[in-house]
């Protein structure tokens, strides 16, 4: 993703599959400023239209028997897709192109790119670990690890 230039704002974030966590704050904002029911849709879930089969079983309901608010909510779910489509390369299309709803799409992304919560908590040991050993050694200056000490490795603050 290009950082360096500034956004059209009628056009989404791209994602190329680099710097994902920037291109996901940089998403949310803006699928929160087109409508935050967008957003609600991507968090929560579409809820999309179901009927039960003869068995009780829950099914997909046949477009045939579409009421106006089971079209909205389709019609929802599509504008989602297609502004998440319409921000990812041919690459992450692959990846998310056989998703139903956005909601699957959206998990699926963070699933691919972000850390789940033990490796991130595990990350975080390993660094405040090396941070607590921090020692100098008897050739160094100690400018060069006084500034490490000053400014930790930006890993901490992911």
């Amino acid at each position: 993703m290009n950082t360096g230039e500034s956004q059209n704002i009628s056009k989404p974030p791209f994602f190329d599959g680099n710097n994902y966590s920037h291109w996901k704050a940089r998403m949310t904002i803006f699928i929160q400023s087109l409508d935050y029911n967008l957003w609600d849709l991507i968090v929560d879930g579409p809820n999309l239209p179901t009927s039960r089969n003869e068995n009780g079983e829950q099914i997909s309901k046949p477009r045939s028997s579409y009421n106006d608010e089971d079209r909205m909510r389709v019609q929802m779910n599509a504008k989602a897709k297609h502004i998440i489509i319409c921000a990812i390369n041919s690459s992450e299309f692959n990846r998310v192109s056989s998703c139903v709803s956005t909601k699957e799409m959206w998990d699926r992304l963070e699933v691919t790119y972000e850390d789940t919560k033990q490796v991130k908590e595990a990350k975080i040991s390993m660094l405040i670990h090396d941070y607590e050993m921090f020692i100098i050694n008897e050739n160094e200056d100690i400018k060069g690890p006084f500034g490490i000490a000053l400014y930790p490795p930006k890993a901490l603050f992911f």
